[in-house]
């Protein structure tokens, strides 16, 4: 269930990037546009919280749920959204297969799972196919959101994401297996949305409400709704079963998906290169998967 959680949270971030650029260079500024989803994402937790069994969360928990936001919301979304709105989708892309990597050297350092062949080579072969699927969509797909090159400092803040996202990922999956999805996404995307709002309200006020226009406004209710609401619902119950490492690389379902698009839109083809690249990509997932765990190597430890 957890592999059906992440591929599908993944497919919708793969189809946030082209849209969410379109509506970022169209009216919605990239720091409005990470306001509006915490806000919205806020609004859409708390209305659910009402229809499910209410927890009761320790203090010292919901500091640390403060700071989860802050890694896992406000520093990834404000630096990927705001580095998408100055380089072009395809570096952002690039950028994001840098998590997996990350997230294994820190799920050593800090969870101390071990670093295993097979889990090096699941994260190769993933990047290999993520990054020919990528160098395949350019001038495709992507062009239809965005004409524009990349940018060295949107570069370094999609990069700085992934990072932020990965620390995530390590130090708070004790803290988000412990509670349900519900509570866990209130506390943070409102935390998250305290942190923001004074921060944004300025460019908010400013913002040309009356000239956006529908595509705008839809492209928006897809990235609160859809990237945020659903797709972290998704992820976060993806997170409560698997490790850091197999979470991150789902990552790389975001550029198939992207691809199979631009197919569909007859703006792209899918030729041998194409099908090659999505094995890779599958067969990476599998790899990580199946290599061993901390606690694999602790069992087997013990059986000898």
């Amino acid at each position: 269930m957890g592999h059906v959680c992440m591929f599908v949270a993944c497919a919708i971030w793969g189809l946030m990037a082209p849209l969410g650029k379109h509506a970022m260079t169209n009216g919605v500024g990239g720091l409005e546009m990470v306001t509006m989803r915490v806000v919205g994402g806020a609004a859409c937790f708390w209305l659910l919280s009402f229809f499910v069994k209410n927890e009761q969360v320790r203090p010292k928990d919901l500091l640390l749920f403060f700071f989860a936001a802050l890694l896992g919301i406000v520093f990834n979304q404000c630096c990927y959204t705001i580095g998408l709105s100055l380089t072009s989708p395809i570096n952002a892309s690039i950028m994001t297969t840098m998590m997996p990597i990350i997230t294994m050297v820190l799920a050593a350092i800090f969870l101390r799972e071990p670093i295993t062949s097979k889990k090096v080579l699941g994260i190769f072969c993933g990047a290999i196919g993520a990054l020919i699927l990528i160098g395949t969509r350019a001038g495709g797909f992507v062009s239809l959101a965005s004409s524009g090159e990349g940018s060295t400092l949107g570069d370094l803040l999609c990069l700085t994401a992934q990072l932020s996202f990965a620390i995530y990922l390590t130090l708070f999956k004790y803290l988000i297996q412990r509670y349900s999805v519900v509570t866990c996404m209130k506390w943070m995307i409102t935390y998250a949305a305290i942190v923001l709002t004074p921060v944004s309200f300025s460019r908010m006020a400013a913002l040309d409400w009356a000239g956006i226009s529908t595509q705008v406004w839809m492209e928006t209710a897809f990235v609160v709704v859809g990237g945020t609401f659903i797709a972290y619902i998704l992820m976060m119950q993806g997170q409560k079963t698997l490790r850091p490492t197999v979470v991150s690389m789902y990552n790389y379902v975001q550029p198939i998906v992207a691809c199979l698009v631009s197919v569909w839109m007859g703006v792209g083809v899918f030729g041998w290169s194409q099908s090659a690249a999505i094995v890779l990509v599958f067969t990476g997932v599998w790899l990580v998967t199946q290599s061993k765990s901390r606690r694999d190597m602790k069992k087997k430890k013990n059986e000898e």
